[in-house]
């Protein structure tokens, strides 16, 4: 793909940009909150295929409202019992997420408002997080019966273990200054866009190549996410084809009752 097809050719699920080097990348489904589907893990990693050779900066936005809300359950409520399979699984989302946290270019999430579940997969496969004061984190997978099993890696790697481990279990979202604590955050300020100008004045003065060789470097020392891949699309599956789970998503989609509600 080229440089000019980034800049022109429309798509579905993302608004893109290509200015100076830098990528903007958008995530545009405000009818769904932002929410995870095939079509824009599709359109992110072909975008994320031409930053390959023409971008050094590649940053990741949502609305100021929603930065990304997780999987799409309206669309897997509409699905039929083969819909998970059809759709390629969890495989080009670990893919995407892997590419963002390892590729040669600097990856850098804007988040705004409300990151859950997949939104925070997003973050955690991001070179830097950036947020306003308004922007808070969740993993709500498991008041579905589900958990974050392709997120869990990467977010491991950049908050450790056990904090991790919280984050999955009592699934209430924590705030900026929390994940600003945690290491989920790099930087909080009230005017995001401003902070996000001033970080990418510096790294502007990385070169491609400086990046390509850093950003491989750190891959060799650090968490192997390659590793991590098949027990991370297994656990997915496994949740995600239950048909209990499955159920309970559909549910709360026409009903508005969680799991552990009456109807």
């Amino acid at each position: 793909m080229s440089v000019a097809t980034i800049e022109t050719n429309p798509y579905d699920t993302i608004k893109v940009e290509l200015r100076d080097s830098i990528c903007w990348i958008q995530i545009d489904r405000p009818e769904a909150k932002n929410a995870i589907n095939p079509r824009l893990i599709a359109e992110c990693n072909e975008v994320l295929t031409a930053c390959e050779d023409s971008a050094t900066i590649v940053v990741l936005s949502g609305s100021p409202e929603v930065f990304c809300f997780g999987a799409d359950f309206k669309a897997i409520a509409r699905g039929t019992p083969n819909s998970f399979e059809q759709d390629g699984g969890p495989g080009p989302m670990y893919d995407l997420w892997h590419r963002m946290a390892t590729g040669p270019y600097v990856t850098i999430a804007h988040v705004r408002g409300q990151a859950n579940a997949g939104g925070v997969g997003f973050v955690a496969a991001c070179d830097i997080v950036l947020a306003d004061e308004t922007a808070q984190f969740s993993l709500s997978e498991l008041l579905f019966g589900l958990y974050p099993a392709c997120v869990l890696p990467f977010l491991i790697r950049r908050i450790g273990f056990q904090k991790a481990n919280y984050l999955t279990l009592m699934t209430t979202p924590i705030q900026a200054k929390q994940a600003l604590e945690w290491g989920l955050v790099d930087a909080v300020e009230a005017n995001s866009e401003a902070l996000l100008r001033r970080h990418l004045q510096r790294l502007r003065r990385l070169s491609k190549t400086a990046i390509r060789r850093y950003k491989s470097y750190m891959n060799q020392i650090g968490t192997p996410l390659h590793d991590f891949k098949h027990a991370a699309l297994a656990g997915n599956v496994e949740v995600f084809t239950d048909a209990d789970n499955l159920r309970a998503i559909t549910r709360y989609v026409e009903h508005g009752v969680f799991p552990w509600e009456k109807a």
